[in-house]
């Protein structure tokens, strides 16, 4: 399994700042690169499950397992999960997941999941409908 993606970082953003917000729901590699002199881009790589950790945890805290679900079911594109996270709610800890375009000025942070078996990893995060109904 194999956890990437990336931000860009817009001319009004401070790249550590993207950074942080990356680093606060996902764990791995990340590398901040500076296009030019307005804008840069912010790449992650996790090497396993435990990548997803923290963002599994938040899910769970934030009680939107069963949104997520929705969501990252949706999200599924053969092997690979694609989404896309509000880069704001991930600098203050939060999951809150966004369109690719247009629905936050600063960009989303995208996600892709690289597994195997999808729905497997998608019950280990958001849990499954018989799991979640004891929460």
């Amino acid at each position: 399994m194999r956890v990437h993606g990336e931000a860009e970082v817009r001319p009004t953003e401070d790249a550590e700042r993207v950074r942080k917000a990356v680093t606060n729901i996902l764990r791995g590699e990340v590398e901040v690169r500076q296009i030019d002199e307005w804008s840069g881009q912010v790449m992650f790589d996790g090497k396993d499950q435990s990548s997803l950790e923290r963002f599994r945890m938040i899910l769970q805290r934030d009680r939107i397992r069963a949104a997520a679900r929705s969501v990252l079911r949706r999200s599924v594109e053969g092997n690979r999960i694609v989404f896309f996270l509000n880069k704001q709610a991930a600098y203050a800890g939060h999951v809150s997941f966004s369109a690719p375009e247009g629905e936050s000025p600063l960009g989303p942070i995208q996600v892709i999941l690289e597994t195997e078996n999808p729905e497997q990893l998608i019950d280990w995060l958001a849990g499954k409908p018989e799991e979640r109904k004891r929460e």
